[in-house]
This record gives structure tokens, sequence and C-alpha cells, in this order.
């Protein structure tokens, strides 16, 4: 084997660019920031799309398609990867515990709705997470995003 060859048959470290996510999250410290976010209950910055990313297809804008997970596969890598897994399950406990009245009142409609779908997602992906449970019982009496069920059906 030649070696060209040999790396042609290499395998991608990185096979979803799961490196996106943590480039947007350091960048500025924006992760950090949301958090701190998060914990005052109330969002005012913009980091939604890559702390709580949703699957592919719902997302129209140009940051949501950058950063949509395409399939359960992903989702699992996305959780299995040594940063963004911790963080999204620290993510999911700082926002099932925040004060607040609603889901809408802490991030406002359209990224609670991104939340939902988000928590579906990683449900889905991993059935046994009690984390991303208590997200959606705390903050939607438990019911799962159905345009994400159906975005991953269609896969």
């Amino acid at each position: 084997m030649d070696t060209e060859e040999g790396t042609e048959d290499a395998p991608k470290a990185d096979p979803f660019d799961l490196a996106r996510f943590v480039s947007a999250q350091d960048d500025r410290q924006t992760y950090t920031t949301a958090l701190r976010e998060i914990g005052r209950g109330r969002k005012s910055s913009h980091w939604m799309w890559f702390v709580f990313p949703q699957v592919a297809g719902l997302g129209r804008s140009a940051t949501a398609q950058q950063f949509a997970i395409s399939s359960l596969e992903e989702a699992r890598a996305f959780l299995d990867h040594p940063v963004l897994g911790p963080r999204l399950r620290e993510s999911a406990r700082a926002i099932a515990t925040t004060p607040g009245q609603s889901a809408d009142a802490v991030l406002g409609s359209i990224d609670a709705q991104k939340l939902k779908s988000s928590m579906t997602l990683f449900l889905r992906a991993s059935p046994d997470d009690p984390d991303f449970v208590e997200v959606l019982d705390r903050w939607f009496c438990g019911d799962v995003d159905e345009a994400t069920d159906r975005q991953l059906r269609n896969r």
C-alpha cells in the first residue's frame, strides 16, 4: 500500500465536523456566557444553535443550517464527544433548574421551541438519559417535539 492509498483509507477523526460546535462555543467564551444566562433565568445573547442544536430540516437560517444535526448517528457522536457531550448535559441540567415561569420567559418563544426540539433529538439518540427528560418535563409537560420526530422518521 502506498502513502496516498493509505491516506484515503484512514478513518476521518471528525466525520460530522463536530469541531464546528466546539469552535462556536469557545469563541469569545460563548459557552460560559450561555451558562451564566441560563443560571440567571434570562437568555440575552445568541448561542442557541450550537449549545442546543436541532435536527436538520427545521431551521431556515444559514446559522441554523450550519449547526443542524443530520441524523441520530451524528447526535450520538455529539453525545459521545469528550467536550460536547458533557457540555450538553451540563446545559440541560442548568436549564432544567433555572428560575423562570416558562421556557418562553427564559429563552423567548422561538428559542423555547428550539430547546424542545433539541431535547427531543437527544432523547431519541439516548433514550435513557434523564437530563433530557428532565428538561422536557420541567418546561414542556413531558411533551416531545413532533416536528423533530417527523424529521427523524424521514431520514
